[in-house]
């Protein structure tokens, strides 16, 4: 199956808005075996909307259109589709029970435009949406798959994920069942990754390959159909073999979770706790492990210490350490990760400090970031010097941050 997604809406177009939805949907069909093989972006318009439907379902066998299901007179999708397919557009009631429940709980009336939400196209499978009121609507025409998904990412991802995929794997031709197994790689880009792999990933199939570069990783989705899932394991175990054969030691997990979380997951089952200091990440690296659920059982506090004043007197950094060797320097993270450690009371401390541009400091070129760790009454600091914009940097020592603290194993105690 290869589909085609249309993102509809001036905003788009006009900049104001990115287009997550396509990155989202160009992952989740590509983990299900389904190969993308063109994005559009078309305004307000409903001729134009027109002319890009009946192009794709020229090529594609799955055609999805997100953007364009609300109140407005600028929402067109559902009308142009119910147009070029020669449906009716009807009333969906538990949709609109669900509207007018939430428009009586606010005091607020429910007009004309707000009903548009609860239409659906006559003789297709209504699409719940879980995070909002406009419901989506999957078809098959002339043996071509629509799929209609609202625009506002919160809505269209919950959409898609608990209505979307199902209608999918039911409708699918080939298979019966799609598996995936996820292979995630640090300290190799993706450039270098792919070229390892470019001949499994040339002439593949059944399983199908998708590289995808994330925050400090390459991630590498291997998606098998088969009638079973005991069959579409022994495909997948197959390609696994080949490629941790080329590049096995880049290969620091399997599996859906990211590194963080697999890191506090670490912290959590040896029952020991973290706290950070942080300069020039700027409390990036506290938000990340507080995004995770569950963070307060593993994160015990941090501390911001962006001036040299706030390092002496929040850490107990020492004065004569900063004269001597300047904040961006070995000894100054050293000292931040023990002294957090200690007040904050965890088992393990992690500072970050260094020059994140665009000037130098201290006599540091930009991308200069020193990471202490202080865990079993050691502490030891180790040297990065990382490229790109400020905000890369930053986010770059983070992860770096997180990759030490899995790598070094300071978590199981063999330390350093």
């Amino acid at each position: 199956m290869n589909a085609e997604i249309i993102a509809v809406g001036s905003e788009l177009l006009l900049g104001q808005i990115a287009n997550t939805n396509g990155q989202h949907l160009s992952k989740e069909l590509a983990a299900l075996g389904i190969s993308i093989f063109r994005h559009t972006v078309i305004g307000d318009n409903t001729e134009r909307l027109r002319e890009a439907m009946a192009e794709a379902e020229k090529r594609a066998d799955l055609v999805v259109l997100t953007g364009g299901l609300g109140p407005t007179e600028d929402d067109l999708t559902k009308d142009v589709a119910a147009e070029h397919t020669g449906r009716r557009l009807l009333e969906h009631s538990p949709s609109m029970q669900k509207l007018t429940a939430f428009f009586e709980e606010r005091g607020m009336v429910l007009t004309e435009a707000n009903k548009r939400q609860a239409l659906y196209l006559e003789d297709s499978v209504v699409l719940k949406n879980h995070n909002g009121l406009a419901c989506g609507s999957a078809f098959t025409q002339n043996d071509t798959h629509y799929m209609l998904l609202p625009g506002p990412p919160h809505e269209m991802k919950m959409m898609f994920e608990k209505e979307g995929k199902p209608y999918l794997l039911q409708n699918r031709q080939e298979n019966k069942v799609i598996e995936s197994k996820i292979f995630r790689f640090t300290e190799i880009g993706e450039s270098t990754l792919e070229e390892k792999l470019k001949d499994i990933i040339g002439f593949q199939s059944n399983p199908t390959i998708a590289p995808l570069a994330s925050e400090g990783e390459v991630i590498i989705r291997v998606t098998a159909g088969a009638s079973t899932v005991e069959e579409a394991d022994v495909l997948i175990a197959e390609t696994e073999k080949q490629i941790l054969e080329r590049a096995g030691e880049y290969c620091y997990a399997v599996g859906e979770k990211p590194l963080i979380e697999l890191t506090l997951d670490r912290l959590r089952q040896a029952g020991k706790t973290i706290a950070a200091a942080e300069s020039l990440t700027g409390g990036w690296f506290a938000k990340k492990a507080i995004d995770i659920e569950g963070a307060s059982d593993v994160f015990a506090g941090g501390a911001v210490t962006y001036s040299a004043d706030a390092k002496q007197k929040l850490l107990g950094v020492k004065a004569e350490t900063i004269a001597s060797y300047g904040t961006v320097s070995r000894e100054c993270a050293e000292e931040m990760a023990l002294h957090v450690k200690e007040y904050m009371q965890a088992d393990v401390g992690i500072s970050f400090t260094g020059v994140a541009g665009p000037d130098a400091l201290e006599g540091h070129p930009p991308g200069t970031v020193w990471i202490g760790l202080a865990v079993d009454g050691m502490v030891q600091a180790f040297p990065l010097q990382l490229k790109g914009s400020r905000k890369l940097i930053r986010h770059s020592a983070v992860f770096h941050g997180y990759r030490l603290l899995w790598k070094e194993k300071v978590i199981s105690n063999d330390v350093f």
